[in-house]
């Protein structure tokens, strides 16, 4: 199943079947909305199974800093989701990069500090990998199917993600351009972690809205210029959800990739060690593991 985290206008996917909103359940409290089940024809024959995540809640009611990434991650794992493409708004560091650009990005730097950042915890420790932090392979499908449907798209970028909810003052835009950061955005990470310890494979879709406020020949970021720049880019994230999916559902590579072995040495509790009801509320999410 391919999930789908964004804005509410990305799940208007044409051709998307025998869609329902179903309330999907969690052991890590509530989710930022229902979410969207659905089906997209592959061919006459088969069909890829999609499930939208609404990140913000439909009407943007959550912001960055009181979404509940783990409840997100671990409900879309109880779903059945294996691949996630995460579908971003963010702000352009670099004058190539303009407002419309999709950046598949490769890297992050996580300067959040007031979110819960991992699933596991006292009574069950795990350290998993983040050293390439979004699932390659399911990168090179997006930018593949980015460029056959003329999305203006780079392969590969830096995504520096702020806690917010107030956009950067000049002189940190200033400082994380002089760290070689390309794109800035509030949404990111914990996600891209938690989808790592969910041995979910996770990517990113940044779509381009401003210049932060770092660029003297444009006005400083606002949210009626971002809205603007927002809803011609939710077409664009739509077709490329359509565009996307047969290569997700005819992937055979899939079961090599090392996102779904993320836990595999990561878990260093012993098993006598452990606690119960962390074991209980990790069953989905580390399930794989804990039965062994």
């Amino acid at each position: 199943m391919l999930g789908i985290i964004g804005g509410s206008g990305v799940y208007n996917i044409e051709g998307l079947e025998n869609t329902r909103w179903v309330k999907a359940a969690s052991s890590f409290g509530e989710p930022s909305d229902e979410v969207l089940i659905g089906e997209l024809p592959i061919d006459g024959l088969t069909r890829q199974s999609i499930a939208f995540l609404p990140r913000h809640g439909r009407g943007h009611r959550i912001p960055p800093s009181a979404i509940n990434f783990r409840a997100n991650i671990d409900a879309l794992k109880r779903l059945g989701v294996t691949d996630i493409v995460s579908v971003s708004a963010v702000g352009s560091l670099h004058e190539s990069l303009a407002p419309g650009m999709f950046v598949i990005v490769d890297q992050f730097i996580d300067r959040t500090f007031a979110r819960e950042k991992s699933f596991f915890g006292s009574g069950l420790v795990a350290h998993v990998s983040m050293a390439h932090p979004v699932c390659h392979r399911l990168g090179d499908h997006l930018f593949t199917a980015a460029k056959q449907i003329d999305i203006p798209v780079v392969r590969g970028g830096t995504y520096l993600v702020m806690e917010g909810p107030q956009f950067s003052s000049l002189a940190e835009s200033e400082l994380y351009r002089s760290w070689k950061c390309d794109v800035i955005g509030m949404t990111n990470m914990p996600e891209a972690k938690l989808a790592r310890e969910a041995e979910i494979c996770y990517a990113t879709v940044a779509m381009v809205t401003d210049y932060d406020c770092w660029h003297p020949d444009h006005d400083n970021v606002t949210v009626d210029a971002i809205v603007k720049v927002l809803l011609a880019n939710a077409d664009k994230a739509r077709a490329l959800v359509k565009s996307v999916a047969p290569r997700v559902h005819g992937d055979a590579g899939a079961c090599e990739c090392g996102c779904r072995s993320a836990l595999q040495y990561a878990i260093i509790t012993a098993p006598e060690a452990r606690d119960a009801k962390m074991v209980e509320k990790l069953s989905a999410v580390a399930g794989r593991m804990l039965k062994k």
